[in-house]
């Protein structure tokens, strides 16, 4: 006999099915019990009469059970709206017990705000087991699934790129991994996967995308962790125009068939310089509602291309953005007088997305990194790899990276990035369940990285 899923059992009235899952909650009321049973479906009621009781009283919640019984339609007067089983019940024949389980250290048939988020972090195996946490997950599932046949059907490709790389500047700390054969050599773990995207560009893929895995060591937010999931885009021979009309395509089309629920406030979306988001609503992400179930998409354009700190400049976006003036001697006299071709998309006052047209002229490049402070001999060192490649015919071209988990959260009116990830780290960035991050290297593994470990209180 197959398993039968929860939600499947309402087609099957008067059958006998196998039932596997976990114990929800027991209720017995004297000489009839009820046990709800909980699988990645959803809850089915399972009842057991007088002459088997036998089966549940030893049972406890969060126990992994299989139960085989004949599906029946409730009486009228105990139907539950509630549950899409609600309308039958399982009267159970035998029950086989596959794992018991300790008392769980918190319930999951709350939402789990009550608890506290080192617990939930440490035990999250079992937090995940709560509703709200399995509806994100899999919605986040449907979301991904939706987004690659759109971009598919586009002529996009799909393309994975290296996660040991090499350390450029791009605006945060890298988390840095040592090299066991080149002593005192290390890679760096990707920001974002810019260059790599860039170069396939020169490869003549023309249209990219992933659901590309990036690493930045910088403190943890509602809307931030240190490891977090970007859909990444790059595009050929499209323009600034070509590419925003192709990202509001995409989302007025994930909206409609995954959110049909939600509206739209306005299409097309905005499109609002930077200097205005600045003087009209004191912030580059301006929150565009009248009321607040709307969704208001807007994408901010025309940034200034560099920042003023103490030091020098730096890149509002990234290097790699190319600048609206393309003379690099006017580009290193004026830098603070210099637009971008960068966009933002925004939703509901957070950022969601981020992208530009990119240089792909390396005189172009040189000159942004020389007013970012980089000696020629440094740009070479950096991206002699990336300047060489745009001398072998680069096609002009721009994309946009999306943050896949900030776009959940406001689409599930979340408040933390966390409560869409499967294992998120804490806001001081340990992985609890794991016990990240660790010490407990032995020194065989610190001698082969040629890695010494040095207390600053040692004198």
């Amino acid at each position: 006999m197959h398993r039968t899923l929860t939600i499947e059992s309402t087609e099957k009235v008067g059958q006998k099915i196998r039932l596997s899952g976990w114990v929800n909650t027991i209720r017995s009321h004297g000489k009839i019990a009820f046990l709800d049973l909980r699988d990645r479906a959803g809850m089915v009621q399972v009842v057991f009469p007088p002459n088997s009781l036998g089966m549940v009283e030893d049972l406890k919640s969060e126990w992994v059970v299989e139960i085989v019984g004949e599906v029946k339609k409730r009486p009228e007067n105990m139907i539950n709206d509630e549950i899409p089983t609600g309308t039958i019940e399982v009267a159970a024949e035998s029950v086989e017990v596959l794992s018991e389980s300790k008392t769980p250290p918190f319930d999951v048939d709350t939402d789990g705000k009550e608890v506290s988020e080192e617990l939930r972090m440490k035990y999250r195996y079992i937090d995940m087991r709560r509703d709200r946490i399995q509806r994100n997950l899999r919605k986040r599932h449907e979301i991904a699934h939706f987004f690659r046949n759109f971009l598919t059907d586009e002529g996009f490709v799909e393309v994975e790129t290296p996660i040991l790389t090499k350390s450029t500047p791009e605006g945060a700390r890298d988390f840095l991994v040592p090299s066991r054969k080149q002593a005192g050599h290390f890679y760096a773990l990707p920001q974002s996967p810019q260059q790599y995207k860039q170069l396939l560009m020169v490869g003549g893929i023309e249209k990219y995308f992933q659901f590309a895995r990036c690493f930045r060591d910088e403190d943890i937010r509602a809307d931030r962790q240190a490891e977090f999931t970007q859909l990444d885009m790059e595009v050929s021979f499209m323009s600034r125009d070509e590419i925003l009309e192709l990202v509001e395509k995409m989302y007025i089309s994930i909206i409609k068939n995954l959110f049909p629920e939600k509206r739209i406030k306005e299409v097309p979306f905005p499109r609002i310089p930077y200097k205005e988001a600045i003087k009209k609503y004191n912030s580059d992400r301006p929150d565009l509602r009248e009321e607040s179930d709307e969704l208001a998409f807007a994408f901010v354009v025309d940034f200034p291309m560099f920042e003023k700190v103490d030091n020098g400049w730096r890149s509002e976006h990234h290097p790699f953005t190319m600048p609206v003036e393309d003379d690099p001697e006017k580009i290193k006299k004026n830098p603070g007088d210099v637009l971008a071709h960068q966009y933002d998309l925004v939703l509901n006052g957070n950022e969601i997305g981020g992208g530009s047209i990119r240089s792909h002229r390396p005189e172009i490049l040189e000159a942004v990194f020389e007013v970012l402070g980089h000696n020629k001999k440094e740009i070479r060192e950096k991206f002699g790899h990336l300047l060489d490649a745009f001398e072998y015919g680069a096609p002009p071209h721009g994309g946009i990276a999306f943050g896949f988990e900030r776009f959940l959260m406001v689409m599930f009116g979340e408040e933390n990035i966390r409560e869409v990830m499967a294992f998120p780290k804490t806001g001081d960035g340990r992985g609890l369940m794991m016990g990240t991050p660790s010490a407990d290297l032995v020194k065989d593994q610190l001698d082969e990285l040629h890695i010494k470990i040095i207390n600053k209180n040692e004198k």
